[in-house]
């Protein structure tokens, strides 16, 4: 004699989880329970229950029940995290930060920047570029550790109102070096996009909260 699940409670896929939302694991716990103590005062006895099959069955309930708390607990902490995130991201409000880009940032006639370089390097040259993509400048640097470095370029006064761009390029000895761009930019707010935090920059952009690469 077997002893069927009621709800259908042992699927794992989408549809499953909606079914235990509408029906809690604890509830078809004691439907189960109450099914199978039925079952056992009814039960032929030249034909009694398999204590393997209900043994089998009452585990998958347990499983399910945990499951339910797992989710739950997970829930809790996906908010509290959520809420961290909030906070750390409320405190940036003001500050600089570096993301990943290429964009030259000119404040007062000096123009900013920085890069991540994935190994170290015995030279780097910073390449700044006009909206052509012709290089205006170029900032020259050498005995670089591997990490984040930044630099600086004083803007011709003709490119101080113009988008300015940059491009890295390292070496060690004759060897090329991986870099990364990183802009910098300044924090003014920070606001929901859909479920992510972002953080509003002073050029207008909007960026996720885990964009960020350092704090300046």
């Amino acid at each position: 004699m077997s002893i069927t699940i009621p709800g259908n409670i042992q699927g794992t896929n989408t549809a499953d989880a909606n079914a235990l939302q509408a029906t809690s694991a604890s509830e078809a716990s004691d439907r189960f329970l109450k099914l199978l103590v039925a079952q056992m005062q009814n039960q032929d006895p030249l034909n009694p229950l398999d204590n393997a099959e209900v043994t089998t069955q009452m585990a998958q309930i347990s499983t399910v029940t945990g499951l339910e708390k797992l989710n739950t607990t997970t829930a809790g902490l996906n908010s509290q995290f959520i809420q961290l995130q909030a906070m750390q991201s409320a405190s940036l409000i003001g500050h600089d930060v570096a993301i990943e880009g290429d964009v030259l940032r000119v404040q007062e006639g000096v123009g900013d920047g920085g890069f991540e370089l994935g190994a170290s390097a015995t030279s780097a040259k910073v390449e700044i570029l006009n909206s052509a993509g012709t290089t205006i400048g170029t900032v020259e640097l050498t005995d670089l550790a591997a990490g984040r470095h930044d630099f600086s370029y004083d803007v011709p006064e003709e490119y101080r109102d113009k988008p300015l761009h940059f491009k890295v390029t390292a070496t060690s000895g004759t060897t090329s070096v991986e870099t990364m761009t990183l802009a910098h930019q300044r924090v003014q707010a920070v606001s929901n996009f859909g479920d992510t935090l972002a953080l509003e920059l002073a050029n207008g952009d909007r960026v996720a909260y885990d964009a960020v690469w350092a704090v300046l």
